[in-house]
């Protein structure tokens, strides 16, 4: 019995060790590629970009918040900034729903893992999802409750990765190829990379174990039962239904529910099913407990219910879209199972890349990194520690100032001086 559950142990690791070598490559493209972005788009203009929830404001949200990073706690952690800062809740939102489901590395795994019609419906049902939000807002949100949401959100009560969210190391001046090939753009490249994998590894870990585990311990018979496989209309009823609900038990976030979506579709989940299941990252139990931190109880149970209602008609819209157009796969073979390692183009790309993430790591490493890496979970404005303290930039050790501030670099929150000790060279 030991050695079967041993075995079994095994098996679910190997599972798990297979999807993620598939998705290595992709995962270091996709942030390299993000990174790159964010190097070049300022977060610092946002808050006055987004000032009502006009079609172009929503517009602007979503292409903001596709550049941004893909961690779920960030993006919310970000939301929450520029809504302090005067942007429109409504526009905060959208942009908080286009960090984690319309970035570059979502669409790039879906098609590794699932195939390209997962990433063709992340693409037409995200903006439909954000259209949706807002459409629900306007109907059902009262100024009184965005008041009462701006007054406990000043309150500044800490949540996860708010020194990830308040960061700001873009490059300004200049064409966007001379930016992104500056040393500036180079170092300010590099930490975007290094800090974006570090505020997720974690989600993407856990989910790839958790899909490993119900790979190889779950039988199929049991998937077909509870998606109700077996009947094809209600089947199409229930998945986008039952879809957030996984996804809110199932405590991953971000990119790693990918895996999880994966092993459910497989088992039998509807198509919009999927793509429902994929949009609900930012209502998972955790994400849940940090919006009534920000927000208060009464706009956490309202963002409960318009998220919800908002991923369940975009999945159910994907569904017929795209059943309409022919483009459902007629089969499951999501790399789960078949998935393994062998020299081959995967192994090819996993090398190269892996290269590319040992320069930019090196980068990080010797301008700064480690410092501002500890400072990730960091409140955004430390308080005051003594008048006589002086506070200085991780990063820009030249910044130095006896009051608590920004660094007028990078936009990093000045830390007292003996915090900063690793500053790195410049």
């Amino acid at each position: 019995m030991v050695a079967s559950v041993g075995s079994e142990i095994v098996n679910a690791l190997s599972f798990a060790f297979a999807m993620f070598w598939e998705i290595l490559w992709a995962l270091v493209i996709g942030f390299a590629l993000s990174a790159a972005v964010q190097a070049v788009v300022s977060k610092s203009e946002m808050s006055s970009l987004l000032p009502d929830d006009s079609p172009r404001s929503l517009a602007v949200a979503t292409g903001l918040g596709a550049a941004s990073s893909s961690c779920s706690y960030a993006a919310v952690a970000l939301a929450r900034s520029i809504f302090r800062k005067g942007a429109n809740l409504t526009s905060a939102m959208a942009f908080q729903f286009a960090s984690t489901n319309l970035v570059i590395e979502l669409g790039i795994i879906l098609a590794l893992l699932i195939g390209w019609q997962f990433t063709a419906a992340e693409f037409v049902g995200g903006p439909l999802m954000i259209v949706l939000l807002a459409l629900l807002f306007r109907a059902f949100l009262r100024p009184r409750m965005v008041e009462e949401a701006r007054r406990q959100a000043d309150r500044g009560l800490s949540g996860i990765m708010e020194g990830h969210a308040d960061m700001d190391m873009s490059v300004a001046g200049g064409s966007i190829l001379s930016r992104i090939t500056s040393s500036k753009g180079f170092t300010a490249i590099s930490h975007y990379f290094v800090m974006d994998w570090a505020s997720i590894w974690r989600d993407i870990a856990i989910g790839l174990l958790i899909a490993g585990a119900l790979a190889a311990w779950v039988p199929d018979s049991f998937w077909r039962g509870f998606f109700l496989a077996s009947h094809p209309t209600l089947q199409k009823l229930w998945g986008p239904l039952i879809g957030p609900v996984v996804a809110m038990t199932s405590f991953v976030c971000s990119i790693g529910n990918v895996p999880l979506a994966a092993v459910l579709w497989n088992g039998g989940i509807s198509f919009g099913g999927t793509i429902s299941f994929i949009f609900a990252d930012l209502i998972i139990l955790p994400i849940l407990n940090i919006y009534r931190k920000y927000y208060g109880w009464k706009m956490t149970w309202f963002l409960l219910a318009t998220f919800y209602a908002a991923m369940v008609a975009a999945g159910f819209a994907v569904e017929l879209i795209f059943d309409a157009l022919g483009l459902i796969p007629s089969t499951r073979n999501a790399k789960v199972i078949e998935a393994h390692v062998t020299w081959n183009y995967t192994t090819v790309l996993n090398v190269v890349f892996l290269a590319l993430a040992s320069v930019l790591l090196v980068r990080f490493m010797r301008t700064g990194g480690p410092a501002m890496l500890r400072m990730m979970n960091a409140p955004a404005s430390p308080p005051a520690l003594s008048d006589a303290t002086e506070y200085t930039c991780p990063m820009h050790p030249e910044v130095q100032q006896q009051e608590p501030g920004r660094c007028p670099h990078c936009g990093m929150a000045l830390v007292p001086r003996g915090a900063s000790a690793e500053h790195g060279h410049h």
